[in-house]
């Protein structure tokens, strides 16, 4: 359980979640997600479900997008700040 709550509470994680849920959306549609449109459906459920898809259809890429770069931020900031602790832990050393 603590394993768990430090993924959850780790900086990557709601863009990591996000990314690995549009590309899960994206997998499903390749497979046959649009399966609900080959059985006889009342004509408003389909329209919900059509605007339901195109919706996500939408918006997902942009939800990706963001996500992956968010996450690409996050990683270039760490890196750059773990670069920054190295060369101050190398002047403080070289002081003593």
């Amino acid at each position: 359980m603590g394993m768990l709550m430090r993924v959850a509470r780790n900086e990557y994680f709601p863009a990591a979640a996000v990314l690995v849920l549009v590309v899960l959306f994206w997998t499903a549609g390749l497979f046959g997600g649009l399966s609900l449109l080959s059985r006889s459906q009342p004509p408003l459920a389909t329209l919900l479900w059509l605007l339901f898809v195109y919706a996500v259809a939408v918006l997902s890429p942009l939800a990706g997008l963001l996500a992956a770069v968010d996450l690409a931020r996050r990683w270039w900031r760490n890196r750059q700040r773990g670069k920054l602790r190295a060369a101050a832990r190398a002047r403080t050393a070289s002081k003593h």
